[in-house]
C-alpha cells in the first residue's frame, strides 16, 4: 500500500478504472449542460504518412520514439474474386494504420502504464502486466468518457504564447485559473505544440507541464481524468526525461496513486481561440484488451 493520499480501496478491493468511477449517470447527465453553443473541436493530433513519406515527422513527437504510419491499398488486390463478380470496374482503397501513442500522438494512458514496487494502482499485481497483454487495469476498462471539461488556459493567463520548456504549474496557479470538481476532466494547455512549427530542436529542449503540487491539487479536487497538449503531464528536461523523483513523478501521483487516467498530445489552440471556460468533453479509447493505452480524439462540445 502506498503511504501518500491514494484512492486504493476507494472504489471497492477490484476496482480497476479509478476516479472514472466518479461519471456517475448523474454526473454525465449534468456535464451535457456544458455544451451551449453546439460546436464541436477535435482535440487530436493527425496520424499522417507512410514509411515511403516524411509525412509522419511533420507532426509534433518525441525524438526516437515509433511513429504512427498510415498506409492505403488502391489497387483492390485484396478483393479481386469480389470485383469479378461484381463487375470488372470496381476498386476498393483499404487502410491500415501501424499504431503507437506513448509520446507520439494523442493518447490516453491505462492505469497499468506506470506503476512501484510490485503493485499496480489498487494494489493489483504487476506481474499481471506480461509481453501479451496486462490482465488488470488495461485499457479496455475505460469505456467512454463524457464528462464537463475545465480548460486551465495556462499562457493565456499569463499573457503568454506558450509557456517556457522549464516551466512548472502548481496548484496555486491552477486555482487561480479555473474551478474543477469531482468527475471533471482537467484539460491543460501549455501551448506547446505550436512550438513544433518554429522549431524541432527547440521542441524537443524540454517540455512545460504540471509540478508535483499541480498533479496533487487535481487529484484532491477528484477530477475524473487530466488531458494536456504536452508529452508526459508533468514537464521533461533536454533529454525528455522527468526531473522528479519517484515521490513527486506525475504519472505516479495522478495514475498509480490515485486512479487518475491521462490524455497526452491534446491539440489544444483551436479550443483556447474558442475563449471557453468549461465545455462538454468526450472521449473513448479503442478496446485493446490488456494495452497501457491507446489512441484517441477527444472532443469538445462547445
Amino acid at each position: 500500500m502506498v503511504a501518500e493520499p491514494n484512492n486504493w480501496g476507494r472504489f471497492g478491493a477490484e476496482d480497476q478504472r479509478g476516479t472514472l468511477n466518479l461519471l456517475t449517470p448523474r454526473t454525465v447527465l449534468a456535464a451535457l449542460g456544458s455544451a451551449r453553443r453546439g460546436e464541436v473541436l477535435s482535440l487530436s493530433m493527425p496520424i499522417r504518412g507512410a514509411t515511403s513519406s516524411p509525412a509522419p515527422t511533420t507532426v509534433p513527437h518525441l525524438r526516437g520514439r515509433p511513429l504512427p504510419q498510415h498506409f492505403m491499398s488502391v489497387d483492390g488486390a485484396d478483393y479481386e474474386a469480389g470485383t469479378r463478380a461484381i463487375g470488372a470496374g470496381l476498386r476498393m482503397a483499404d487502410d491500415a494504420i501501424i499504431v503507437t501513442h506513448h509520446g507520439t500522438t494523442t493518447h490516453m494512458d491505462a492505469l497499468c502504464h506506470m506503476w512501484a514496487g510490485d503493485s499496480l494502482y489498487n494494489g493489483h499485481p504487476a506481474a499481471r502486466v506480461r509481453s501479451y497483454g496486462a490482465t488488470r487495469c488495461g485499457i479496455e476498462h475505460v469505456g467512454g468518457i463524457v464528462a464537463r471539461g475545465v480548460l486551465f488556459d495556462v499562457p493565456r493567463h499569463l499573457g503568454l504564447p506558450h509557456l517556457p520548456a522549464g516551466f512548472r504549474i502548481d496548484g496555486e496557479l491552477l486555482a487561480e485559473i479555473a474551478r474543477v470538481g469531482p468527475g471533471d476532466v482537467a484539460v491543460v494547455r501549455t501551448g506547446w505544440p505550436a512550438v513544433w512549427e518554429r522549431s524541432r530542436e527547440e521542441y524537443w529542449s524540454g517540455q512545460p507541464g504540471l509540478s508535483a503540487d499541480g498533479g496533487r491539487w487535481l487529484a484532491r479536487h477528484d477530477v475524473a481524468m487530466v488531458a494536456c497538449d504536452n508529452a508526459a503531464i508533468g514537464g521533461l528536461n533536454a533529454d525528455q526525461l522527468a526531473d522528479e523523483g519517484l515521490d513527486d513523478d506525475l504519472h505516479l501521483i495522478l495514475l498509480w496513486r490515485h486512479g487518475v487516467h491521462l490524455a497526452e498530445m491534446l491539440w489544444l489552440e483551436d479550443l483556447s481561440e474558442a475563449g471557453v471556460s468549461d465545455f462538454l468533453f468526450i472521449a473513448a479509447p479503442l478496446r485493446i484488451e490488456g494495452g497501457t493505452g491507446s489512441p484517441i480524439t477527444p472532443l469538445a462540445v462547445l
